[in-house]
């Protein structure tokens, strides 16, 4: 009896399975998110911290803007806790460099930031994790004819597609659940298959990510009092940490003896976020055919198209999510007919997608679905 009383019981979580471990993530990032967000909420309304409507808007009242304090939260408490004792040598350069990110959207959210600012910041970031974390891609696969790469030159090309990825995500965060929801899905995606090719750590952050993302989107999918957008603070931190995934995913698949490895999975990983990406490419480039700073807001994304054809912010973003798991899908389905071959096909089948909305036909499907007329609003800017 007195043993029982006074011995320490020891109890060591990181011996469960680790689908268990995956499912405590998930369920910590989420509770920890979901709980965060009304005082968060309440503080932003006492302090006037939100985000007022104006020209650009898509909302016609006042919505705090510190979502993406409570997904940092609810990440890097579940990251943290269940990563556990694995030796990782850039685990420390990751948490850095998120809370760069943390700190600059914060900011930026609260006072606004030049955007000279924000890129500065964002570079920063980068380095950390591509330079002195060691997270780069090492190797073409083959794409163009080109395999291993000089180490500067991977260096430069994977700190390019860690700016791209951030600013992506951060662009397609346009109306209610759309940059959540596309986090979310790449988020189980990359966590999923690292979980089956066994690399633990990296399972458990994508799982964090993404139980971070669903107790957001509980309360930005809501018309409710609670109502909470991510700001540049989330939507940075998602293209931030997915980045990270992206390049993983692409760097364990050089070895072929790997469990569960991907043909060509430069390609496969683009089409894991094929829809942020294209849209962001697309956007950029007729704007600058129009002689137009690709900077320069509008109302070019295809989200913009299903608002004025009527839908509403849920309708389009679960219209957007479906289409990303179907290029999801067929990404690994197509997997073995190469990289080019692949990335042509993806690109194929989006651009005609992309020009839908835009048809008539497309036009008289959604007044017979939403009931209204199509909006005539598409001279107005927007995100």
């Amino acid at each position: 009896m007195y043993s029982v009383l006074f011995n320490p019981v020891v109890f060591d979580i990181y011996s469960v399975p680790l689908y268990l471990m995956l499912i405590f993530a998930f369920s910590t990032g989420l509770i920890v998110s979901w709980f965060t967000i009304p005082p968060i909420v309440a503080l932003a309304n006492a302090k006037k911290l939100y985000e007022e409507p104006n020209e650009r808007s898509a909302h016609k009242i006042a919505t705090p803007t510190l979502g993406g304090l409570a997904i940092f939260a609810g990440f890097k408490f579940s990251y943290l806790v269940f990563s556990g004792q694995t030796e990782l040598p850039e685990r420390p350069f990751i948490a850095a460099g998120c809370l760069v990110i943390f700190l600059m959207g914060m900011k930026d959210d609260i006072f606004v930031l030049a955007p000279i600012k924000k890129f500065l910041a964002q570079i920063f970031a980068t380095l950390l994790v591509v330079f002195l974390g060691n997270i780069y891609i090492s190797d073409f696969q083959g794409l163009f004819g080109i395999n291993e790469i000089p180490y500067w030159a991977s260096i430069v090309f994977s700190f390019f597609v860690v700016i791209a990825i951030i600013n992506a995500f951060n662009l397609c965060d346009g109306i209610d659940g759309l940059a959540g929801s596309l986090g979310n899905i790449a988020a189980v995606t990359f966590g999923t298959w690292f979980a089956l090719a066994g690399d633990y750590v990296y399972a458990i952050m994508c799982f964090s990510l993404a139980g971070s993302l669903i107790g957001f989107l509980r309360y930005n999918l809501s018309n409710g009092k609670n109502k909470i957008f991510m700001g540049d603070t989330g939507s940075l931190l998602i293209g931030f940490v997915i980045a990270i995934a992206t390049i993983r995913f692409i760097e364990l698949n050089r070895s072929p003896l790997i469990e569960h490895h991907v043909s060509s999975a430069p390609a496969v990983a683009i089409g894991i976020l094929f829809i942020p990406i294209y849209d962001t490419i697309r956007v950029m480039s007729a704007r600058i055919m129009r002689r137009k700073s690709p900077f320069k807001a509008d109302r070019g994304h295809l989200h913009h198209k299903l608002l004025d054809l009527g839908y509403t912010h849920p309708q389009a973003t679960l219209m957007i999510s479906f289409t990303s798991v179907v290029f999801i899908v067929l990404s690994f389905l197509l997997q073995h007919i190469g990289i080019l071959q692949l990335l042509f096909v993806l690109t194929i089948i989006a651009t005609a997608w992309y020009l839908i909305p835009v048809t008539k036909w497309a036009r008289r499907i959604s007044s017979k679905v939403t009931g209204k007329p199509r909006s005539v609003e598409t001279g107005k800017p927007c995100c």
